[in-house]
């Protein structure tokens, strides 16, 4: 599949999504890995167990560096401690609102959603509309005009990226979206892919959100100290650093338009910490192909799946360097994409529209 050269239209109102629809890419049948049916039955059983006691480490952990905070407030000591509480709050609310918002996390679906709506807050996304966003994601992965999840276009903007690591992209448009569903719209990109049955739902979540901020505005006017806000609000600025990384190494640099998570999406392997942090979403590849699988069966998929998919980015930081790289190429060449070589053992690629590939391709 040839990569498009040229700067394209990445909105969800422009062009490009009627030309993905002529092209046969909008809610595509997928490459899936061949994987028995009864071993498929068993790695997609629910638990609650592993994200109770997950969720209890969580809170836990924020609990125990609040109080550091705390103790701590007027110190120099205070910016480690609120350092590591911002990266405790919003890295794991990013993926448990994630996998929550699959429900597999939990067993017992109002844990669920439970947990989606109050990650879904401390990230400050509204929670429909991001269930929503994030089906499409899905449904039509790195497909250009029609997800609303790519993170950055070709060329790359820079900007953008960089703003994300403290969330001053990204979190002040949300923030003018709850503020828009609160007086009943939706902005232009929301309108399509929102269900008009789900938008009073919206509405009130925004609503709900504006209230709680309102209240919290109000705390630290009385004490007089921003205090308040460091533990609610501030931190999914002030602790996004690894919410970014992590979004960055899930599908810049590669593939567009296909229709092989094989192409378009990196698996990269973490250490436990990060792992429990980014609650396996790094087996990205296993999660994009089979997303019922629960978080925590996700390594046991990785083991079904790794003789038909590409070598795994052995860290974090090597698979920021290989994004770096391809970001810098991709400025003055949009073109360029990485395509790993598959093993022996591997289905060929599917690109989808046509097998022929790019022949600008890097294999890396």
């Amino acid at each position: 599949m040839a990569a498009t050269a040229g700067k394209r239209d990445y909105s969800l109102t422009g062009p490009e999504g009627k030309r993905a629809e002529e092209k046969g890419l909008v809610a595509a049948d997928w490459y899936q890995t061949p994987i028995p049916r009864p071993q498929m039955k068993e790695l997609m059983k629910r638990k609650n167990g592993p994200a109770i006691r997950d969720t209890i480490i969580w809170f836990g952990g924020l609990i125990i560096l609040g109080y550091l905070g705390y103790l701590s407030w007027g110190t120099w000591w205070a910016v480690p401690a609120f350092l590591a509480y911002g990266i405790l709050y919003a890295t794991p609310a990013d993926s448990r609102w994630h996998e929550c918002g699959h429900g597999t996390a939990f067993k017992t679906p109002w844990m669920n959603e439970v947990i989606y709506q109050i990650a879904s807050f401390m990230m400050l996304r509204s929670a429909t509309p991001w269930r929503w966003s994030h089906t499409r994601h899905h449904t039509d992965t790195f497909i250009v005009g029609r997800d609303p999840e790519i993170l950055t276009e070709r060329p790359p903007v820079w900007k953008v990226l960089i703003m994300e690591v403290v969330h001053l992209y990204g979190g002040p448009k949300e923030i003018k979206r709850f503020f828009l569903h609160a007086f009943g719209k939706v902005d232009n990109t929301e309108n399509e892919y929102i269900p008009q049955s789900e938008r009073r739902k919206t509405y009130w979540e925004a609503r709900i959100y504006l209230l709680i901020l309102a209240a919290l505005v109000a705390t630290c006017v009385l004490t007089g100290s921003f205090l308040p806000a460091m533990y609610l609000f501030l931190p999914s600025f002030y602790g996004s650093i690894i919410v970014i990384l992590y979004a960055m190494t899930q599908h810049l640099g590669l593939y567009e338009d296909v229709l092989d998570h094989r192409l378009n999406t990196r698996t990269m392997y973490l250490n436990p910490v990060l792992r429990f942090l980014y609650w396996n979403m790094n087996y990205h590849i296993e999660h994009h192909m089979y997303p019922m699988v629960p978080y925590h069966q996700l390594p046991k998929l990785h083991e079904a799946m790794k003789h038909d998919c590409p070598k795994p980015m052995p860290g974090l930081f090597s698979a920021l360097k290989e994004v770096y790289v391809a970001l810098r190429k991709q400025r003055h060449d949009p073109a360029y994409v990485i395509v790993k070589p598959l093993p022996a053992t591997a289905n060929p690629y599917y690109w989808g529209v046509s097998n022929v590939p790019d022949p600008k391709w890097h294999t890396s």
